[in-house]
């Protein structure tokens, strides 16, 4: 039986041989490279001119599948800002739908009212929205449904942990001045 000693031995021959032949395969390719250069009088500059437009070419394309072209997509991904969703009639302020709702959308029930006409569109043709594709949005969509199905059913829980917050938000004010007044007292 060969010993731990004799098979590394053997790995290590077969590893030197492995990397010979490898090499070869390199040097055969690079040869073939090079008569090929020759043939059609080629550069190496030639060569990485071309292969940049080609990577500059599928960029291109590859955004404007997403529907984003040009300078937009440094911009949407420096400021990452989306297009406005709602408007206010009054002021014409405007909401992307997105991080915390103004002032003048807040407290409404109904948002479609502000909704700007086309921005569900427009939305549609974002890069997030191409890229999440036709099975993130059912996901997405279930997601909301599931989460307004959730939210009507705690809803008076919520109701009666704010209720409790605001009483012991009340009694926390009320010994707070309760000792100001007593050393006052003094």
């Amino acid at each position: 039986m060969a010993t731990l000693e004799q098979i590394q031995a053997r790995m290590k021959k077969l590893q030197a041989q492995a990397e010979k032949i490898l090499a070869k395969r390199a040097q055969a390719a690079v040869d073939q490279i090079r008569t090929l250069m020759i043939k059609h009088g080629l550069t190496t500059e030639d060569i990485e001119a071309r292969a940049k437009a080609r990577r500059e070419d599928t960029r291109k394309a590859a955004n404007a599948a997403k529907g984003v072209t040009g300078k937009r997509v440094k911009v949407a991904a420096k400021k990452g800002k989306l297009p406005p969703k709602y408007l206010n009639p009054k002021t014409g302020e405007t909401w992307s739908g997105h991080a915390r709702p103004p002032a003048w959308i807040k407290d409404v029930k109904d948002r479609s009212k502000f909704l700007i006409a086309g921005a569900v569109d427009s939305a549609a043709s974002t890069v997030k929205a191409a890229v999440k594709g036709a099975r993130g949005a059912k996901k997405a969509g279930r997601k909301a449904a599931a989460k307004k199905a959730v939210s009507a059913k705690t809803a008076p829980v919520k109701k009666a942990a704010k209720k409790a917050t605001r009483k012991t938000a009340g009694r926390k004010a009320a010994a707070k001045k309760a000792p100001v007044a007593s050393s006052a007292a003094a």
